[in-house]
């Protein structure tokens, strides 16, 4: 039995070799990332005698290359959960943190937990891509969000509410939303009531036809009126203007870019299997599909229905010490927040829609008539959700297969 712990760094890993009893064969020594170092590691552990095992922590995607390097070599490797690793053998009054002593420590534990140890799997090229797309994704919409508020308070000074002229959802095609295509024309007040009520429908309807918007006249008459009664607290010149258009050009660029981050998305999760399966689910539509396919990845990898659940971090830890035990707990949270999310998001949808034969929304609208809290019965909804989701995904997968 050799049992190699790897403590895992950006480009840089540290290894140490161990066997039963405590016998270290190799000390803690360093393995750059590259292909010669990676090469060399996997000849190394495959000169041993006996079996070996890999351990190593899921450090976000720093342990990839290894892993992947170590598993193609027809080397065990087991990826673990930091937890356990930091769980494990902590009976020291001080800790001690380096990456020699962390390296030990997972091959110490590696010896322990030797038939418990799950092999990993490389993930697939297309679900891999797809859950770094959808990060990317994740990360654009907080800049979306902090890009709409500067320009919504830019608006303030020189058209206030211009945001709230218009209802019609975001364009699917090239994300494009109305109200700030509107803004880049008409971006001061003075734009639309410093002109004759004729000569603003007239550019506003050239507008419309250049954008590919629906032209009202009645809309063209209530924006003028509107405009009519507001004030700006900056004049409309050529530095306000520049301010204001280069905001506007700042998120059209977003918007653009989420659309295609977005339609990549679809693309790629359309070509798995289980595509249809997922969007068959009510609430679940072309985004939320994607956002569900890469953060769960492929449910045949899971033991059972209740690694779904914590795979989202939506189950309650036990918590029972002598005669007390607490039947109510928070949620552990130790999942995935970007899963959790999406599944909120989907909850929220099927409140708004109120399905009568969706089982999902059967068991919600149940927990919210016994009169259970908001929370309670959102997240006891998404436990349903997600046990829907792992069956008829799981089915569909295997009958591909």
């Amino acid at each position: 039995m050799n049992a190699v712990g790897i403590d895992v760094s950006k480009g840089r890993s540290t290894v140490c070799i161990m066997q039963p009893l405590g016998v270290v064969v190799a000390e803690p020594f360093d393995v750059l990332h590259n292909a010669q170092e990676l090469k060399e590691l996997a000849e190394r552990l495959k000169l041993l005698s006996g079996e070996t095992k890999v351990v190593m922590e899921y450090t976000g995607v720093y342990y990839e290359p290894i892993a992947n390097v170590l598993h193609n070599a027809g080397i065990f490797v087991s990826v673990v959960n930091p937890l356990l690793i930091d769980d494990y053998g902590g009976n020291r009054v001080r800790k001690i943190k380096t990456d020699k002593k962390d390296a030990l420590k997972i091959a110490r534990y590696a010896l322990d937990k030797w038939s418990d140890l799950k092999e990993y799997i490389p993930a697939e090229n297309i679900r891999k891509t797809l859950k770094i797309l959808n990060r990317q994704y994740i990360q654009y919409n907080k800049l979306l969000v902090m890009q709409k508020n500067n320009l919504i308070s830019l608006l303030d000074l020189v058209f206030p509410k211009a945001n709230t002229l218009f209802t019609s959802p975001r364009r699917t095609s090239d994300g494009h939303e109305k109200w700030i295509d509107f803004v880049s024309k008409f971006w001061h007040i003075d734009c639309v009531s410093k002109l004759f009520l004729s000569a603003f429908k007239t550019k506003y309807q050239s507008w419309c036809k250049k954008n590919n918007y629906n032209y009202s006249d009645a809309k063209a008459e209530e924006i003028y009126e509107y405009a009519k009664t507001q004030v700006s607290t900056l004049p409309s010149n050529d530095s306000v203007k520049f301010m204001i258009t280069q905001a506007v050009s700042q998120l059209i660029s977003l918007l653009k870019t989420l659309a295609a981050i977005r339609n990549e998305m679809d693309s790629l999760s359309s070509q798995l299997p289980e595509y249809d399966t997922v969007m068959s689910l009510f609430g679940v539509g072309r985004v939320y599909c994607s956002q569900l396919i890469a953060e769960i990845g492929d449910v045949r990898l899971l033991t059972s229905r209740k690694a779904i659940i914590g795979l989202a971090g939506i189950d309650p830890p036990p918590h029972d010490s002598g005669q007390v035990i607490v039947k109510s707990r928070s949620i552990s949270k130790r999942g995935s927040p970007y899963l959790r999310k999406t599944l909120f998001q989907i909850m929220v949808t099927i409140i708004q829609n109120q399905p009568e034969n969706d089982p999902v929304y059967q068991f919600l609208d149940k927990k919210r008539s016994e009169g259970k809290p908001y929370k309670v019965y959102m997240i006891a909804a998404a436990n349903k959700f997600l046990r829907i989701y792992y069956a008829r995904v799981r089915e569909a997968l295997n009958a591909a297969s």
